[in-house]
């Protein structure tokens, strides 16, 4: 006789309305949260929904799943999953798009604010003072400069158009893609950053983009550029990174990723002093914070489920090979 139990188990917290989308996304599939599943469920679960397993999967034990196959994970990054504890049999997923409209709309605001100088207009209008103006910038006219187009890339590109900002691309390969007027590939990375008056950087962290920006490709970059991360910190050498707002002070950069994060504690941190510099911005790892992301999100990664369970192959499936090297990953 078949086991009975839910074939897919959801590792994070219940809130409002989760259980009711589940349910109408894969209204065939049984599934179960972990707080709720006994021991009888690790012989039917076959894919399990996850967000992180140092907050929410405290614990469990993938191995312990013997019919387990596929791993959706809820964010789109996978760096700082133990790969070592998955069998290798077991496929996983990033949950790519998930935030991308989020992630997106906050790199536009953290450019616009780098440009406008908001932080120095809202310190001038404290202190009555109106005149002489800081360096203001503008994204009409200019070349931007997107590495990593997936998703986000993509969504970013959609939002910058309408400003009358030229938009150059940076993928693996360097395949046209559609909002993009040039597309360089990833052994080119040199010469797409030269290029920009905005650098925005929203690529994953692997072992080919562990601080593949750094000292040589700072000094490649304008002087007057603007360097935006919503990606992962460590693409970017940090000391490097400061070193060049030091020397540069026309260079600009805004950050929403950090070396040093302990989300679970809420608290963000850098070897350098990073905002004392007045051509710094930062902001501590929100872009993905919205009243409607956990809904799009989670949208997102039951439809990449949905394809699993239909027997077809799911979306963003990792190379754990990529990930060697990476910090928190085995060498």
């Amino acid at each position: 006789m078949t086991p009975v139990g839910p074939r897919l188990l959801l590792l994070m917290k219940e809130t409002p309305g989760t259980r009711d989308l589940v349910g109408r996304r894969l209204p065939a599939v049984p599934f179960a949260f972990l707080a709720e599943a006994d021991a009888s469920a690790r012989a039917t679960v076959e894919a399990v929904l996850l967000r992180t397993m140092t907050r929410d999967a405290v614990g469990w034990d993938p191995a312990a799943y013997p019919s387990l196959r596929f791993v959706q994970r809820f964010f789109a990054g996978v760096d700082d999953l133990p790969f070592d504890r998955f069998p290798p049999g077991v496929e996983i997923a990033g949950n790519v798009g998930g935030m991308a409209p989020f992630v997106a709309e906050h790199a536009v605001a953290l450019a616009l604010a780098s440009a406008r100088c908001v932080l120095e207009g809202s310190a001038a209008v404290a202190a009555g003072r109106a005149r002489p103006p800081p360096e203001l910038r503008t994204l009409y006219g200019e070349t931007v400069v997107i590495l990593g187009f997936g998703a986000i890339g993509q969504a970013l590109a959609e939002r910058l158009r309408p400003f009358g900002a030229r938009v150059l691309g940076l993928n693996r390969t360097g395949a046209p893609a559609p909002g993009c007027e040039a597309m360089f590939s990833a052994d080119r990375l040199l010469e797409a950053v030269a290029l920009g008056s905005v650098v925005f950087d929203a690529r994953p962290l692997t072992a080919r983009t562990l601080r593949s920006l750094g000292t040589r490709e700072f000094a490649a970059m304008r002087e007057d550029a603007t360097f935006v991360n919503v990606g992962r910190a460590a693409t970017v050498d940090e000391e490097a990174l400061y070193r060049h707002l030091l020397a540069h002070p026309r260079f600009r950069a805004a950050l929403d990723v950090w070396w040093d994060e302990e989300l679970a504690e809420g608290r963000v941190r850098s070897r350098f002093p990073f905002s004392s510099l007045s051509n710094f911005l930062g902001s501590p790892h929100w872009a993905g914070f919205s009243p409607r992301v956990g809904e799009f999100a989670l949208a997102t990664a039951l439809d990449n489920l949905a394809r699993f369970f239909a027997g077809e192959r799911p979306l963003h499936l990792v190379d754990r090979s990529e990930y060697v090297g990476v910090p928190g990953q085995p060498v």
